[in-house]
């Protein structure tokens, strides 16, 4: 029997007509024929605008806090069915994908949620804060909640709980299109949603659906700023690109764009006191989740020097990570089956002579080690826990192998850290973090070189001068030259 995921409009579900969809994997899936919902999902109700923007800040949190209380995937029915059905669908087993549900109810918590009020600024969710700027003027400003379509990844379910979190928290309206490799994360937490507080405008303002991407019968009609403010796009660059297409001034497109991550290690972590905890911190930035984020390590660049004694040391290093690797909790990473096509590029590099591999001949993972200062050249598909190791004299020169694409660095030790987050920034670079904390991503903090809640609102002005001031000395000082008492 095919799987059927419902749609989710404005809190009411939707189950048919059915299209039947292929996923990523080898399962197939229905969902509701596109075309019988965009009409309702394009549809602005400025009732439901003014709710949302009425609704007190601290409700919205206290609303956020309960629904929290719902997402134990234990006993919730509708996060329970997700885990099961999640096979031949998601890109990691279900023990992972619950392994991820368990994450899901701290973000909902008050003191998390208050952390991405903070990151926007209270007074400018609540009210009109405002200041006097040089040329005398009166500037309020407050942050309004806009109408926006979200394209998810489905890599980690984290990512649909921090669109819900984001959009409530800037009382916004969110069109959800759920990934193919996770149809059924948000459509769990909306009807969640629905069971907690069925006629709550926080309810009705998430509305999840799932078409194909470019089904330009469908995007036409929802990529337009009649329809919508924003879209809110993660993805491959593909599917970024494809977005790109339909903007048009009043539609703004924020994207979380493909990127990589990769580690620095300095010299002192080949120390003999601190190699083997390196190593156990360097497997879980590669093997969390199984690989499959941005977030994970991919390219480690080693400073142990590029000699016969460097290639050694980090020949060492591997070897111990792979060990690492095999000892990873069963809830953070399991065996993993390799592409293929990756499988067939480990083991051409295996007799190269210019590499070393360690594993990679099951499904436990593998860490190359490059022999010479570069990276293999299909880092960019290392999956399924499989890293490189590459060698390089100093920590600054990893730098010239990282750009914009690079999301995370996790460094070693903390002093190096501290240096070059200085330095890597100027490249592109837009995390720096403690090795072994790659793959924990804060909601609060920025994310992709921008603060995303800021970049969901509507920044808007009311200015005034102040009483008895002449509108002409802010339009034309200059008039003003010459002029006596």
């Amino acid at each position: 029997m095919v799987l059927t995921v419902p749609a989710v409009v404005r809190g009411e579900l939707v189950d048919g007509p059915l299209l039947e969809f292929g996923g990523r994997g080898a399962k197939p899936f229905a969902a509701p024929d596109p075309a019988a919902v965009v009409p309702r999902l394009a549809a602005r109700d400025l009732d439901l605008a003014r709710a949302l923007n009425a609704l007190d800040l601290d409700e919205v949190l206290d609303y956020l806090a309960e629904l929290g209380q719902r997402l134990d995937p234990d006993s919730n029915p509708h996060l329970a069915e997700a885990v099961a059905e999640s096979e031949g669908l998601a890109d990691v087993p279900p023990q992972l994908v619950r392994s991820n549900y368990r994450l899901l109810a701290a973000l909902f918590t008050r003191a998390a949620t208050e952390e991405v009020v903070a990151a926007v600024g209270r007074d400018h969710l609540t009210g009109w804060p405002a200041r006097r700027t040089a040329d005398g003027r009166v500037g309020a400003v407050h942050a309004f909640g806009v109408r926006s379509v979200h394209v998810i990844a489905g890599n980690s379910p984290l990512i649909a709980a921090m669109t819900l979190v984001r959009t409530a928290i800037t009382r916004g309206e969110a069109v959800v299109k759920t990934p193919s490799n996770d149809p059924l994360t948000m459509v769990a937490l909306a009807r969640t949603m629905a069971e907690v507080a069925p006629d709550h405008p926080l309810t009705r303002a998430l509305s999840v659906a799932y078409w194909k991407g470019g089904d330009t019968g469908v995007e036409r009609r929802l990529y337009h700023p009649g329809a919508f403010d924003k879209i809110v796009a993660w993805g491959g660059m593909a599917s970024v690109r494809h977005v790109v297409g339909y903007l048009a001034p009043g539609l703004e497109l924020v994207t979380f764009d493909p990127k990589q991550s990769a580690t620095i290690l300095g010299p002192e972590a080949f120390h003999p006191d601190a190699v083997d905890d390196v190593a156990r911190r360097l497997a879980l930035d590669v093997g969390a989740f199984n690989q499959v984020g941005c977030v994970n390590a991919r390219v480690v660049y080693a400073a142990c020097g590029t000699g016969p004694a460097g290639v050694a040391a980090a020949e060492d290093l591997a070897r111990r990570v792979h060990a690492h690797l095999a000892l990873l909790p069963p809830e953070v990473s399991t065996p993993a089956p390799l592409d293929p096509e990756l499988r067939a590029k480990l083991r051409a590099v295996r007799t190269s002579g210019f590499h070393t591999v360690v594993g990679g001949t099951g499904d436990e993972g593998a860490v190359v080690v490059s022999q010479l200062d570069e990276p293999v050249d299909f880092a960019v598909s290392l999956a399924g826990r499989v890293a490189n190791v590459v060698p390089v004299d100093s920590a600054a020169d990893a730098a010239r192998h990282l750009d914009a694409a690079t999301q995370t660095v996790g460094v070693y030790p903390a002093s190096l850290r501290r240096e070059l987050r200085e330095v890597l920034p100027l490249v592109g670079v837009q995390r720096t973090v403690e090795l072994g904390c790659a793959v924990s991503v804060h909601q609060a903090l920025p994310q992709d070189g921008f603060e995303p809640v800021r970049r969901m609102v509507r920044w808007a002005t009311d200015e005034h001068l102040p009483e008895g001031a002449d509108p002409l000395d802010v339009v034309f000082p200059p008039h003003r030259q010459g002029v006596t008492a």
